[in-house]
């Protein structure tokens, strides 16, 4: 079995990867098309987002059958072809498990409509009290967190859209038939599953009043029963193939429960997406605010979380981009003048800390944000909400556009970049979600001058060679410095340093006492610098990153 720490994995969005019949929307024959670009970067399992039966409501994430591909995106003779042809380049598949809700079209939401006592059983079906809901919970995309079911006098629990039904795990008719969802996958080769909002599962039996959105989380979020869940679907499926690659969906988990669901011995999950350092330009803890990044904060939570983790034997995801977020580049580097040595800096931070890296596709381009200019641009049913909440808070349409465009999932959801035709190579015909920025941004250009797919390489080959990356303990270094990000690695005495400088602007930098005068050589940076010795102090340029490495 390879280990964690020597694994890279890439992050596709089928629907935006790669459009091979014309139809404006990718499809799994468009992977197929891209495997040699694939091949080039070196990694060792891709993670699709939904391909399944779904009415696209939330971007597939309300599947209406679990063990069907949606025509859209292909055939399951596609699907086959796809993982046979990963396998002779030694990639694995890594699939998106939907477990917590499912689509109002699905067919046990549907049976559970016509009457049918068992499916019935399968949500979270209460009737209001005092002519109220059942309780006062809040959906995570806006609004109330139930609506009504049919024509009785029953409504269904949606922790996000309505559209999408919770599934109630307290029932284990319901586990059983999700566990059966992971076997039909691992018969066709698939020994990768990432767990979409999987500590979300273990609700409050209650479904109880909040006094506050912060308590009403503890009620249905990381509660103890989701250890014994992932424990059972360990056990009845994932946990039987040796190779398998397992991700959970945490969110506002904890240190404490992201080292219970990632402990080798606990057999649960391999590792956890966490995403509270994608919170740091939140204003006041809110998501639809703009507000510059706290680069104090972000670096608190990085190399706590790292720390704490490693210190408890559990195991992170590493990753700054997805479809769920705008680009990392706008919110954490420069779009600009240093939109390469940014893109190349915050690759260094993040993917040479202690965990498995994610790259987002796009992220080895340094693609950004759209350049949108209207709601219309966009797609997806969050942002359209948000948009209009905060225009119902008073914000003129200019401002609430301005926070939208700024957070939007659909940043990160535009076309990948293939050339700087009008579609950008992505499709011949207009694509679901517009790209912009293709001109300076795509993969003709980035293979053939650019250099920032050949850094991601570079980072690659650097964590597939050194057992200190792989393995190694981590220290956070420079805590107190208002712009230097900067850790070592630890193992069996070997040392590595690394330090990111996050802003445009030079620092002059004492270097830690613990380093000066440790020879070594530079393994990889982005601006010139060939230190045979960490020396007092040193001038770290504008987005620079050095990785150090003692001999």
């Amino acid at each position: 079995m390879q280990k964690l720490g020597s694994k890279v994995i890439y992050q596709i969005y089928p629907k935006s990867f790669f459009d091979s019949n014309g139809d404006g929307i990718g499809d799994l024959r468009g992977i197929i098309q891209k495997i040699d670009y694939l091949k080039q970067l070196n990694v060792d399992m891709i993670w699709f987002n939904p391909f399944f039966v779904s009415p696209q409501k939330d971007n597939g994430y309300d599947i209406a059958d679990y063990k069907r591909i949606d025509p859209r995106f292909g055939t399951m003779a596609d699907f086959e072809e796809l993982v046979a042809k990963l396998k002779e380049i030694n990639v694995g598949v890594m699939l998106d498990m939907v477990l917590n809700h499912c689509s109002t079209e699905h067919e046990w939401f549907q049976k559970a409509l016509a009457g049918d006592k068992k499916y019935q059983k399968f949500f979270y079906l209460r009737k209001g009290k005092d002519g109220q809901l059942p309780n006062n919970w809040q959906s995570k995309f806006g609004g109330p967190a139930w609506e009504k079911f049919g024509d009785s006098d029953y409504y269904y629990l949606h922790l996000y859209a309505p559209s999408q039904a919770d599934l109630d795990w307290h029932n284990p008719e319901v586990r059983k038939e999700l566990a059966g969802v992971v076997n039909f996958w691992r018969a066709k080769g698939v020994h990768g599953f990432r767990f979409d909002v999987i500590n979300v599962t273990g609700k409050d039996e209650l479904l109880a009043d909040s006094t506050d959105p912060i308590e009403e989380k503890h009620l249905y979020t990381d509660t103890p029963v989701v250890q014994d869940y992932l424990k059972e679907l360990n056990r009845n499926s994932f946990g039987q193939d040796e190779d398998s690659v397992t991700v959970g969906e945490m969110s506002s988990t904890t240190i404490a429960n992201s080292i219970a669901y990632t402990k080798p011995e606990d057999h649960e999950l391999s590792m956890v997406f966490t995403f509270h350092h994608l919170k740091t330009d939140y204003k006041d803890g809110e998501k639809w605010t703009k507000a510059p990044f706290d680069f104090m904060s972000l670096k608190q939570i990085l190399l706590g979380w790292q720390e704490e983790i490693a210190q408890g034997g559990g195991w992170q995801a590493l990753f700054w981009n997805n479809h769920d977020q705008p680009w990392a580049l706008n919110r954490f580097g420069d779009t600009g003048k240093y939109r390469v040595k940014s893109a190349q800096m915050l690759g260094m931070a993040m993917q040479l800390m202690r965990g498995t890296p994610f790259i987002y596709m796009g992220e080895e381009l340094g693609m950004i944000d759209p350049d949108y200019h209207s709601m219309d641009d966009y797609v997806d049913i969050e942002a359209k909400n948000a948009y209009k909440m905060l225009l119902d808070k008073g914000y003129q349409a200019d401002e609430a556009f301005a926070i939208v465009h700024s957070k939007a999932r659909d940043n990160s959801r535009v076309p990948m970049h293939w050339d700087d035709s009008k579609y950008a190579g992505f499709s011949t015909v207009t694509p679901w979600l517009l790209p912009t920025d293709q001109d300076r941004i795509n993969v003709k250009k980035e293979l053939s001058e650019g250099h920032i797919f050949s850094f991601y390489q570079d980072l690659i080959k650097l964590r597939k060679s050194e057992a200190l990356i792989q393995d190694g303990m981590i220290k956070g270094l420079l805590k107190d410095d208002p712009q230097i990000f900067a850790y070592e690695r630890t193992l069996n005495g070997q040392r590595l340093l690394v330090l990111c400088n996050f802003y445009a602007k030079s620092r002059q930098l004492d270097l830690p006492a613990s380093w000066v005068g440790q020879t070594g050589r530079v393994l990889l940076a982005n601006d010139a610098c060939a230190w045979t010795e960490v020396p007092t102090r040193a001038e770290i340029a504008p987005y620079e990153a050095i990785c150090f490495k003692a001999e």
